[in-house]
């Protein structure tokens, strides 16, 4: 029996999948959350073989539980799953330890297949996912100007920002203006949104 840990946002789309996993005679959900931070403390005490996680779950993101599961319950595979395909998601999911990455509108037997084959050791991928990211640019950035965008993501100040890596406030401004100009950005807030579509986050 393959036990599941389910976490989705959307309480319908939860509901169904709950059914449709119920009714497979290998695979048994042992919880059904709404939200990332109940996936994690679900997950510490249940100790499922699969964590079925929504990759767009509000507050900590499905990709963020990922990787704290592959910490705190290494037992436990993740597969994630997209609302669409997006640069970028797939080497997220990578580096976040995630064993599959598949989109919600795959049918019911390919989603049932993905946790097997997940369950049994295998990596599991949407073939949409990968020929998105294989067509994806390459991004323009300098790693010194991702570190950057990334804290800045985070809700950093370029005070912060200088602090955590060392620079000065007019080093960290004058990365953001060039990564502003790279990406044709008009502000801070234009240039995370564009940088996090790319996949470049």
């Amino acid at each position: 029996m393959i036990r599941i840990l389910l976490a989705e946002g959307a309480p319908l789309l939860r509901g169904g999948l709950v059914a449709l996993l119920e009714g497979m005679k290998d695979l048994d959900v042992v919880a059904a959350v709404g939200s990332g931070e109940q996936a994690l403390r679900t997950a510490r005490g249940q100790r499922p073989d699969i964590a079925l996680i929504d990759a767009g779950l509000p507050g900590v993101d499905g990709f963020t539980v990922a990787c704290a599961l592959r910490e705190a319950v290494p037992e436990c595979r993740t597969v994630l799953m997209a609302g669409r395909c997006r640069n970028g998601d797939l080497r997220r999911a990578v580096a976040a330890g995630a064993s599959g990455l598949v989109l919600k509108d795959t049918s019911p037997g390919d989603l049932v297949d993905a946790i097997r084959r997940a369950a049994d050791g295998a990596r599991v991928l949407d073939p949409d996912i990968a020929f998105t990211e294989l067509s994806s640019a390459a991004s323009p950035l300098t790693e010194r100007e991702i570190e950057v965008l990334s804290l800045a993501s985070r809700g950093a100040s370029a005070a912060q920002i200088a602090e955590d890596l060392v620079l000065t406030i007019g080093t960290v401004r004058n990365h953001l203006s060039r990564i502003n100009r790279k990406i044709g950005a008009q502000n801070r807030v234009q240039a995370i949104r564009i940088a996090e579509d790319a996949g470049w986050l």
